[in-house]
């Protein structure tokens, strides 16, 4: 059995590589906020949602396969929650219960087999029931699957026969191994055979009378007698033991992929409840062919921030279809870096078959996410600050392929405007050569001038919003680049 929750063809795997630049994405996007949102303190939710997060997917239809799954888990929240304490509760039983029984001998193995696959089947049957009350109001792919294999694979004949199965194979009445004698008497083809049915009464035995058979009772201080017909026993045992083994084993193993899907789900179900008592709006965005350059947007904000500050956030329009590159200048803290996360974190939600911080949000699918914020200064000074910079771009263009995103934040502005304006313009110059797209934040009035001056029909220019009395609105408008920040508006706020 598969639960493929995560995607139609195949079990998500947890040992899958993260994608390179990963540690500076989780930095620079302070993504660490919203996988503590979604994990709600339980560190199996942290791993799962780290790992489902940053290795996104870059398929039309298997994100839209994961958004119809989360659109059901929203729509039905107490019915999945109870799904995935199924798992917890098999998990936490074989913890508590179960461990001690389970030995090396056939007959242990046997014994704590039988006994873990009685607590399984009970499972079993809890699940199949919720499939039976529920499986009629989800209408996504992914769940409909599943609820259709649980009935058909666990259905009322598959109980009747594994229970059937487990009380014979406790043998109550013993255990009838039948074995042939070898050379030098040794016994051999020990086989484990069907106990016997009712007792004969003796109308029976009149009628048909038996095979003659012989007896032997070891003594009850014969220590080595039973011993040796412990052994005797354990080499009958040995198949069945390790069959009924696996099977506990093959449930277990389902138990523990259902448990790690649902959990990205359970991540995306706290993380939507915290967003709500926030009054955050979500919605479910469209994505589009990674070929087309599809950017359009309302009300999208940095989630994350809205986290970390317990409150509803300024959220940004904006339509940048058709767009390959988006400076982005204006006033110092008008909302810049802000929005380029925004951007960041949506795209990367998007991909993994989340909703979205935005009322509306739709761009096409990128091959990866990378981004270049600046960093603090080098404290062992073994390297000056562009040259940190030009090394971690190197780094990140030997990772890039066509059709990514780039988010670049006050990049290159270690050494003088006119150097580091002619560096970003090479670099960004040659990423849109090789069909990548970029967002660059830059203070830098001669860089954004540079590519304003060209007319590009690709390229588009936001600033964010001051007001006349120098007050910021922490809205990005459609604008030409201006040639100052407004420092001045930071020194009277700040020195009055």
């Amino acid at each position: 059995m598969k639960a493929l929750l995560m995607d139609r063809r195949r079990d998500f795997d947890m040992k899958q590589p993260l994608p390179p630049q990963s540690e500076a994405r989780v930095q620079d996007l302070e993504l660490n906020v919203l996988f503590n949102a979604m994990a709600n303190g339980d560190e199996f939710l942290l791993a799962v949602a780290t790992r489902a997060v940053l290795c996104s997917i870059g398929d039309l239809d298997a994100i839209r396969y994961r958004q119809a799954i989360l659109q059901d888990c929203l729509a039905h929240p107490e019915v999945v929650r109870a799904i995935y304490q199924i798992p917890i509760e098999a998990r936490e039983n074989k913890k508590k219960r179960w461990m001690s029984t389970l030995g090396h001998t056939p007959s242990t193995i046997l014994y704590g087999s039988v006994q873990l696959m009685e607590m399984y089947v009970e499972l079993l049957l809890k699940l199949r029931t919720i499939a039976d009350h529920n499986a009629a109001t989800f209408s996504s792919e992914g769940f409909t699957t599943f609820f259709a294999m649980i009935q058909r694979e666990l259905d009322d004949d598959y109980f009747g026969v594994v229970k059937e199965h487990l009380k014979l194979l406790k043998f109550r009445n013993g255990v009838l191994i039948s074995a042939e004698l070898g050379r030098g008497n040794e016994g051999v083809n020990y086989v484990l055979r069907k106990p016997a049915g009712k007792a004969r009464n003796w109308w029976q035995d009149l009628l048909n009378p038996q095979t003659p058979t012989y007896t032997y009772t070891i003594p009850d201080r014969d220590e080595n007698g039973a011993r040796a017909l412990g052994d005797l026993k354990d080499r009958g045992l040995n198949l069945v033991a390790n069959a009924v083994a696996q099977s506990a084993d093959h449930i277990e193993s389902f138990f523990q992929m259902l448990r790690t899907e649902l959990a990205f789900y359970i991540g995306c179900l706290n993380l939507h409840d915290h967003l709500t008592q926030l009054g955050a709006p979500t919605c479910f965005p469209q994505p589009a062919p990674a070929h087309e350059r599809t950017h359009h947007y309302t009300g999208l904000y940095d989630v994350c921030l809205a986290l970390t500050m317990g409150k509803q956030i300024v959220g940004n329009d904006g339509c940048a279809d058709g767009k390959t590159l988006i400076m982005i200048t204006g006033a110092n803290q008008g909302g810049k870096s802000t929005f380029l996360r925004s951007i960041g974190l949506a795209q990367i939600m998007m991909q993994c078959g989340m909703f979205t911080p935005a009322t509306s949000f739709s761009a096409n699918v990128v091959s990866g996410v990378f981004t270049h914020y600046r960093r603090k200064e080098d404290a062992t000074m073994q390297s000056g600050k562009l040259d940190e910079e030009l090394s971690r771009m190197s780094e990140i263009a030997d990772a890039l392929t066509p059709n990514a995103l780039m988010l670049f934040n006050e990049s290159f502005a270690a050494t003088n405007e006119r150097e580091g304006a002619e560096v970003a313009r090479q670099i960004v110059s040659a990423l849109l050569e090789r069909q990548i797209k970029v967002f660059f934040v830059t203070h830098q009035f001669e860089l954004a001038r540079t590519f304003y001056d060209q007319h590009l029909a690709t390229a588009h220019f936001l600033r964010s919003e001051r007001q006349a009395d120098g007050q910021r609105t922490f809205r990005l408008l459609e604008g030409a680049p201006q040639s100052t920040s407004y420092g001045a508006d930071l020194y009277h706020k700040v020195f009055g």
